[in-house]
């Protein structure tokens, strides 16, 4: 199967048809039209096999990943998702593994909404960049830089699961039968949490999504935005497979640097705490409160009000 015949087959015709999209797959670049007072939010990752996931992922998983992983991106920013290109690079054509993919990539991209709108495809070691575009109200997008003294820090869902379930693929830990399949699954199939990123637009002053572990992103927002914060780790949200797979303190360290939850950690001032709970019960979303933004430009770590120290660090790519 050639190349122009592999798109046609598996990309071209699948998937939402956005009434905004004039002109997708097809041509030199696509065609879109943006709504009125909304700027772009625009953003790119890269899956490449044995960096960011295994050979024996599933195809189907693997694809709705490529996508959620660019979708929770535009979820830390309160961004609508629209529309996206894939460039997919590959050893060889597989068919089966093609139609595995593909699958899983538009199931993602109905539920939330977004277009294929081009790409490119080549031969080489198996590897995906997705880029992804969204819209959001001009002036209402969260960033990493707003955060002030005496905010408070929440985290929704529940942390630290994702990197278990890669431990358990490499044999590095063991579950019960109870407790697999959902580690695993959190692993292979998280959820960008968009909604509440909407909701959070008039009421969080700084968000960021977990890709590389609490202690790593959260650094990011102080970074930005020249503050420090205090975490009390006895607050993270950790689920019952966790707890009941590992030790509390590796619990409390898959939590704070395991990598890969893709959820939304954010700040809120005291004045919109009461607004966060309606908001994001609206959005369907559990979320908790974990510490506070504070002067200084340290992050530290507290356990039962003492001072404690992460076991090891966020993710780095290089």
């Amino acid at each position: 199967m050639k190349e122009f015949q592999l798109i046609e087959h598996f990309f071209r015709d699948h998937g939402l048809k956005r009434r905004d999209v004039e002109l997708g797959i097809g041509d030199d670049c696509a065609l879109v039209n943006p709504a009125e007072n909304k700027s772009l939010a625009i953003s790119c990752d890269t899956l490449v096999e044995n960096i960011h996931f295994l050979p024996d992922m599933p195809a189907s998983a693997l694809g709705y990943k490529a996508l959620a992983v660019n979708l929770s991106d535009l979820a830390s920013m309160g961004a609508e998702p629209a529309w996206m290109t894939l460039a997919l690079t590959m050893p060889r054509v597989d068919k089966q593994w093609l139609t595995e993919f593909s699958q899983g990539l538009f199931e993602a991209a109905e539920y939330y909404g977004v277009s294929l709108v081009g790409g490119d495809t080549t031969r080489g070691p198996l590897a995906m960049t997705i880029t992804i575009h969204g819209q959001v109200p001009q002036g209402k997008a969260l960033t990493r830089a707003g955060a002030n003294n005496g905010d408070w820090i929440y985290v929704t869902g529940t942390l630290g699961d994702s990197a278990l379930g890669l431990d358990i693929l490499l044999g590095k830990q063991q579950a019960s039968e109870k407790h697999k399949s959902y580690l695993i699954g959190r692993h292979y199939s998280p959820t960008p949490r968009v909604l509440a990123g909407q909701a959070l637009r008039t009421l969080a002053t700084s968000a960021i999504d977990l890709s590389d572990g609490l202690a790593s992103d959260l650094q990011h927002i102080l970074n930005a935005s020249s503050l420090g914060a205090l975490i009390d780790v006895d607050k993270l949200p950790l689920s019952n497979a966790l707890l009941e797979t590992v030790s509390k303190e590796q619990a409390i360290n898959y939590a704070l640097a395991g990598g890969e939850d893709y959820e939304l950690l954010f700040t809120v001032p005291e004045s919109q705490r009461g607004a966060i709970d309606t908001a994001l019960l609206h959005a369907g979303v559990k979320f908790v409160k974990v510490g506070q933004v504070c002067a200084g430009e340290k992050l530290k770590f507290i356990q039962n009000g003492v001072p404690f120290q992460p076991g090891f660090a966020g993710f780095e790519h290089f």
